[in-house]
């Protein structure tokens, strides 16, 4: 059980405000037993509803996408957004999966590529943090490495008690240690165990510790995380991104090698590092990055917000 989460015990959440959840996950629980190509369908058809429904989403990935791929006309760049959302509602329902399918039923849809990159950089003795991005495989991803090598993840707390108490139970089945992402001394303490952990560094925190760096062409505000923790940790930065195939046959895991000569010893120059890595990934797969979150909320000073 993870490190962080206590006993589930179902008896806690019989209150009447937990019957709407309740019931969700009884439907969210039978998803494993489908056929997969029934869940990629459902997905794609949930994510055209989602589309239609979530008006302020859709304006702010038509404004990411805009910023980001200011060479594509808008046909191209709506049709992006589309199956941007669709690939966003197959998410959710893979997190169904991660949770809950046996290994057997996942092993055949697992596609690794540089595996031996992380297996080398473990068997190193230093410490590894394990980078990737926000793409919507994210979750399935995380399970599929987990088959392969242990490691520790970060997560976001869930404002609803009971969601996070299941969240938990279920990570903690195929993840031995998992921290919240605001527990720095915890995710340093497992680095110096030599304990891999996962590391996404990709979202708006505001500037209070982040560096103005390019992404995608547009000035952004990006953490210095990665580049802190390395030199505190004497961490390799291995990258990886999960990615769904088109062709219905399961996921790429692809794990490059570890960053050469990182940190950099320069906040600027470490930020567009990694900027850079996930940007040539979010234009190999465009259709599966987050581009419904404000990546671009924190301006310059001086600039107006680019999503009102």
């Amino acid at each position: 059980m993870s490190q962080t989460q206590e006993a589930f015990r179902p008896a806690q959440f019989l209150a009447p405000k937990y019957w709407p959840v309740w019931l969700g996950l009884g439907v969210i629980r039978s998803i494993p037993y489908l056929p997969y190509p029934l869940l990629l369908r459902m997905g794609k058809g949930l994510g055209n509803f989602m589309y239609r429904l979530m008006g302020r989403r859709r304006h702010i990935g038509a404004v990411n996408l805009k910023l980001c791929f200011p060479e594509l006309d808008e046909a191209t760049r709506s049709d992006i957004l589309k199956r941007n959302f669709q690939s966003l509602a197959t998410a959710g329902l893979e997190t169904a999966l991660a949770w809950w399918a046996p290994d057997a039923k996942l092993r055949h849809l697992a596609h690794y590529h540089g595996l031996e990159n992380l297996k080398h950089a473990v068997a190193s003795g230093r410490s590894v943090i394990l980078l990737t991005a926000h793409f919507t495989c994210l979750e399935i991803g995380g399970r599929l490495l987990l088959m392969e090598q242990q490691y520790a993840s970060m997560y976001k707390r869930h404002r609803n008690e009971l969601l996070e108490a299941v969240i938990g139970r279920s990570r903690s089945k195929h993840c031995e240690i998992a921290i919240q992402q605001d527990d720095i001394r915890g995710f340093l303490r497992l680095l110096k165990k030599k304990v891999p952990v996962w590391y996404a560094p990709d979202q708006d925190l505001g500037m209070s510790r982040s560096v103005f760096a390019p992404f995608m062409g547009v000035t952004t505000a990006t953490i210095t995380a990665p580049g802190r923790f390395a030199k505190m940790a004497d961490a390799l930065v291995v990258p990886y991104f999960p990615t769904r195939r088109n062709d219905g046959s399961g996921y790429d895991i692809e794990i490059l090698p570890p960053l050469e000569n990182f940190p950099t010893g320069d906040d600027v120059t470490d930020a567009t590092i990694i900027n850079k890595l996930i940007e040539d990934q979010a234009r190999k797969t465009p259709e599966q990055y987050l581009w419904l979150h404000r990546r671009f909320k924190t301006r310059p000073p001086g600039e107006p917000s680019v999503y009102d």
